[in-house]
């Protein structure tokens, strides 16, 4: 008696008005209409694991179809959807993160008569760009140089050493998190070959510097595997890599475990670009009291949710989501935030099986189901605060070519981790119609048999995927067909 119903009340084709006047209600048979079958698809897709979907009218929230709905299941980045809005509920569309440089003592001669913090508050999108714009003001202020100490907090969010544990040490979509963070907790490693060895450089870059940091060393070792090796040795992030994978130069990000003191880092060579001489940056678990002199502000929470939500920013998830749980009392650590939530999704979306293990989806622990997803969408409705933030995803025909004249546009959240697909969101007919939608695909027994080793380049996720994402497009070109 839970299921949907096999057919659905639809208004009449435009014109189909009876002698009487009145519009008779039509009932639209699915099976009948000319599209493929849904256990076709699926069968085609040969993905193993569990598939489960909704789709509804988005405005009325009225199910038009389902398969295993109901069923918890990893949402992958799809979870970040739930996240924006949470930050949006909590903090507001026009909440900014400041970053400061604050001094406990008056400027005199030139120098700071005290201390000087670089405090954060979380500001996700803070780049080596905008500590150099901090500098230049401090600059501004007539400062050279302080007479006590260079601190740096980022205390105003939780710490979180890496934001999954169990993803490979040297995967840059894996940082740390805290109320410091810079260019995206990410350091730069550059290598090239130099004689019978390597240059190696770790820097902090942007488009206009690049400030060597210390904090991150790199090894070059002769052996095959594994590619790279880590361990902390004290505030140092020690890296090892295979001299056999580097070939002849190259470049990639790396994760940073101490973002507070690489931002601190950072700072402390942008300050000497402008002549202000600062000793080394310490970290401190407290703020301490002083006055703010320099100030930097994000941009607003919508235009970083946008952004998340387009590029899939992990950090800036879990930033949003620990901020937003700061703010009601429940962000002691990152699982308790997820719990947070979690409680706040179902207690005000309505939501019965929503279980986060974190913000942005990286965890295969977290769950939720379609049905939860799909209410969530049509609470918010067509046109709403959600589907204006989402991005556009291209519709594709049965070759996964882009369809560049469709008559349907898809404004959803992707999710993929190794084999694991989820797609979530709006897709609007050009009529104006609109329909909401979450689809969940997962082999999470096959993603489990995977070693740590692994997980960077899986044998076989890739075809996974793009099967995934194929079935995804094909059942949405099924409801167009049979619902629009």
């Amino acid at each position: 008696m839970a299921e949907a119903p096999l057919t659905s009340i639809r208004p009449p084709p435009r014109g189909a008005v009876p002698s009487g006047g009145v519009a008779a209600p039509a009932v639209v048979q699915a099976s009948t209409v000319t599209a493929p079958q849904v256990d076709t698809l699926i069968a085609n897709a040969k993905l193993g694991g569990d598939v489960g979907f909704v789709v509804a009218d988005a405005k009325t929230g009225l199910i038009l179809e389902e398969r295993d709905g109901g069923k918890p299941m990893p949402p992958a980045s799809v979870a970040k959807a739930v996240t924006a809005l949470y930050a949006f509920d909590t903090l507001g569309m026009g909440h900014v993160f400041p970053t400061q440089i604050v001094v406990t003592g008056p400027i005199s001669g030139g120098r700071v008569q005290g201390d000087l913090i670089l405090v954060g508050t979380g500001d996700p999108t803070l780049d080596t760009d905008g500590l150099a714009e901090m500098a230049q003001g401090l600059k501004a202020k007539g400062v050279t140089g302080i007479t006590g100490r260079f601190k740096v907090y980022g205390g105003a969010v939780p710490y979180v050493r890496s934001i999954d544990p169990e993803q490979p040490e040297h995967l840059g979509y894996n940082p740390a998190v805290g109320g410091l963070n810079l260019n995206y907790n990410r350091v730069h490693f550059e290598w090239a070959r130099s004689g019978n060895g390597y240059s190696v450089a770790m820097d902090g870059r942007s488009d206009r510097y690049r400030p060597a940091v210390k904090m991150a060393r790199m090894a070059v070792v002769n052996r095959d595997l594994p590619v790279y090796t880590y361990k902390a040795s004290g505030t140092t992030d020690e890296w090892t890599v295979a001299s056999t994978a580097l070939g002849n130069g190259g470049s990639r990000w790396l994760p940073v475990r101490r973002p507070d003191l690489y931002a601190g880092e950072v700072f402390q060579a942008l300050a000497s670009v402008s002549g202000i001489k600062l000793p080394a940056p310490e970290p401190v678990n407290a703020m301490p009291g002083g006055t703010p002199i320099v100030q930097h502000n994000s941009s607003s929470l919508s235009a970083i949710a946008t952004d998340m939500l387009k590029w899939s920013t992990n950090l800036t998830a879990e930033v949003l989501g620990m901020t937003a749980s700061a703010k009601r009392g429940g962000a002691g650590s990152l699982q308790a935030s997820a719990q947070a939530m979690s409680n706040w999704m179902r207690q005000g979306l309505g939501a019965r099986d929503a279980s986060f293990h974190d913000h942005s989806g990286l965890s295969d622990k977290s769950r939720v189901s379609a049905q939860d997803m799909v209410r969530m969408l049509a609470k918010m409705g067509p046109g709403g605060v959600l589907h204006s933030h989402m991005k556009e995803v291209a519709v594709r025909d049965g070759d996964y070519d882009t369809l560049a004249n469709a008559s349907y546009k898809i404004h959803a959240k992707t999710g993929t981790l190794n084999f694991v697909s989820s797609l979530a969101g709006y897709v609007t007919a050009n009529d104006g119609n609109v329909l909401a939608f979450a689809i969940f695909t997962g082999d999470v027994a096959r993603r489990r048999a995977l070693s740590k080793a692994e997980m960077e380049l899986a044998a076989g996720a890739k075809s996974w995927a793009g099967r995934s994402r194929l079935l995804q497009q094909n059942l949405i070109a099924r409801w167009m067909t049979v619902y629009a």
